[in-house]
């Protein structure tokens, strides 16, 4: 087994001090513990990229559930294992990322373990809990080695680290909710955060025909760029008009009828239904996976006459995300990172990139030096 550190520095949260106002918790490097010898079916996994998400913030604003304090932060991260329980682990010196999720095997609807009395799931996101009691945010991290998945070669850790969340959330909504096929109108909304932009990638790469919106037209621009068919803002009141006749600018279906969208994969909730009524075929499909509008969205009998379905849709199960990455495999597909920091003590300017909403894909913190890694086809 290779030697390892006795301890690793971690990223921890720590409990706000009653006087502040308002309330945000304190993020802190910390020296812990690496437990010897390890259990059977554990791996040691050596942090090469950890990456943000929305729920590190929400977190430290006291805004998510079961927040541990003294918890490791981070749900997303990549690197190489090791060390191992079994000396002659195949996984050993492999390039590897972390699931970010627990309690969701291969279920098509939701997590299987559902407690009916209570009402609760033993569905748990990795990062500054107990449920499950892991964080990515470490030099090194302890982990079953049942919950890692080996990166594919054209990826680095950096980049491999900007998928998990990120890109089961956009496969389930994209690909399992939606159902994109080639040659469909979709309509992402929100472009810019991790999950919107992976479903773009996804998107395009299923052969449909994408639009975005967004508060910015460098934001659109940039998604275009990405291949992308074209975007409005969102800001505008009339934002539906004016998409409808961009995709009726870019359509060569001529029978009279309008041409309109097949499906929007939305994170803002809100009125998303009714704005979107007049331009979402009968029977199309509203995907939503986050309400960062409205916590509530609204339901007319005009959506109901047209067949409208409104789909709820959150991270998705082990299948799906082996699913995700053997897709993003074939298809070279490589996550789109906004912003490279260096080191655990570089995570506050990451957080404050975060509390701002810039940011053009995912904020990622590289711990391991480039030269060990792999290298992305960028």
């Amino acid at each position: 087994m290779t030697s390892l550190p006795e301890t690793t520095r971690a990223l921890v949260v720590k409990q706000s001090p009653p006087e502040r106002n308002p309330l945000y918790h304190d993020a802190a490097i910390e020296e812990r513990a690496i437990p010897t010898p390890l259990k059977e079916g554990q791996v040691v996994v050596k942090m090469g990229a950890v990456a943000f998400n929305r729920k590190d913030l929400w977190i430290r604003l006291g805004q998510y559930p079961g927040i541990t304090f003294g918890a490791t932060f981070g749900s997303d991260g990549a690197g190489k294992v090791v060390a191992s329980a079994d000396p002659n682990d195949p996984l050993l010196h492999e390039r590897v990322f972390l699931t970010p999720m627990r309690g969701w095997e291969s279920s098509p609807d939701a997590p299987e373990k559902i407690l009916t009395h209570s009402h609760r799931s033993d569905f748990g996101v990795v990062g500054g809990g107990t449920k499950p009691p892991l964080g990515t945010f470490a030099e090194y991290v302890v982990v079953e080695r049942d919950q890692v998945l080996q990166t594919p070669e054209h990826l680095d850790d950096v980049h491999m680290a900007a998928w998990p969340v990120g890109g089961l959330t956009a496969w389930r909504a994209a690909v399992v909710h939606a159902q994109v096929t080639e040659g469909q109108n979709v309509l992402i909304t929100g472009i810019g955060g991790g999950v919107a932009l992976t479903a773009l990638q996804i998107c395009v790469a299923k052969g449909a025909n994408v639009y975005v919106t967004s508060g910015s037209e460098d934001k659109i621009q940039r998604a275009i760029a990405l291949g992308a068919r074209g975007g409005v803002i969102y800001k505008s009141k009339d934002w539906p008009t004016q998409l409808a006749k961009l995709i009726g600018q870019h359509s060569t279906i001529c029978n009279g009828a309008p041409v309109q969208l097949d499906s929007v994969i939305d994170s803002g909730g809100g009125d998303i239904m009714v704005q979107v009524n007049r331009i979402l075929k009968p029977g199309g499909r509203v995907v939503v996976y986050g309400m960062t509008a409205n916590p509530k969205i609204s339901f007319t009998m005009r959506e109901v006459l047209k067949h409208h379905r409104l789909i709820g849709s959150t991270m998705g199960s082990l299948e799906d995300l082996k699913d995700a990455t053997a897709f993003i495999a074939e298809r070279q597909i490589v996550p789109v990172v906004s912003h490279v920091l260096h080191g655990l003590g570089a995570a506050e300017d990451g957080f404050s990139l975060l509390r701002r909403g810039e940011q053009f894909g995912k904020i990622v913190i590289r711990l391991e030096d480039e030269s060990v890694q792999g290298k992305a086809n960028l």
